[in-house]
């Protein structure tokens, strides 16, 4: 089965409009795992503008379930995700002035530089995962760089969902497809929501994880989070 892993980036968000700690990042965390997230993931930027670098710290400490930090790997991240030695780190190639990733990484051209990255992490015990495109060729380079696993980057897919799902979905088939080929884990991400989750969840193979957070925290606010983080699991229970 698909494991949820929980974004909560936009919780901190609300909690740095007002100053203070509320709500309680931590708390939050807590509760999605308790009302049934099988992961927690964070994407701390140099701007802080959501997630601070002690929140990181901060849950670190508490976090049982899977915790997965992403993020663009400057200097500071790469030091931070070496301190706190999460289950998974995975590299996000988006510019510190993005309002959110846009991008996977082009793993030929930037092959020598993750390398380097992932030989980093792994020495540290930490599970690599790669940010891409559902481009088979991107994930034959990643296959080449050593990384564990790819996440998909699934914005494309929801963009064009209800326009034709079949023809939205069948590039990361294809992707799906060559990583389990090469052996590599799959994850997925961005914009996944309860209208098209379960298609993916479906159609795409070997899917062992989805990071979702925005549109997990916009139906939090009408249906309540434990309500709705069951809705997500069942999405991923078929």
């Amino acid at each position: 089965m698909t494991r949820l892993s929980v974004n909560i980036n936009k919780i901190a968000t609300l909690r740095n409009a007002r100053g203070g700690n509320n709500p309680d990042l931590v708390r939050v965390a807590l509760d999605c795992e308790r009302f049934g997230a099988q992961g927690i993931t964070v994407h701390p930027r140099p701007d802080e503008r959501h997630i601070r670098y002690q929140d990181v710290l901060d849950l670190h400490e508490v976090v049982t379930t899977e915790f997965n930090i992403e993020g663009n790997p400057d200097e500071r991240f790469i030091d931070l995700v070496k301190r706190v030695k999460p289950a998974q780190v995975t590299l996000v190639p988006d510019a510190p002035d993005a309002i959110t990733s846009n991008a996977g990484w082009d793993t030929i051209r930037h092959a020598d530089h993750l390398r380097q990255l992932i030989e980093t992490f792994k020495a540290d015990g930490i599970r690599v995962s790669i940010f891409v495109d559902a481009d088979e060729r991107m994930v034959e380079g990643a296959k080449a760089v050593g990384t564990d696993r790819i996440e998909l980057y699934t914005e494309p897919y929801a963009a064009h969902y209800f326009e034709n799902r079949e023809q939205a979905v069948a590039p990361f088939v294809r992707a799906a497809e060559r990583a389990q080929e090469l052996g590599l884990g799959l994850n997925a991400g961005h914009d996944l929501s309860l209208d098209n989750l379960q298609f993916f969840a479906e159609r795409v193979p070997g899917l062992l994880e989805v990071s979702i957070g925005h549109a997990l925290v916009c139906d939090a606010l009408y249906l309540g989070l434990e309500n709705t983080i069951q809705l997500y699991r069942r999405c991923l229970a078929y």
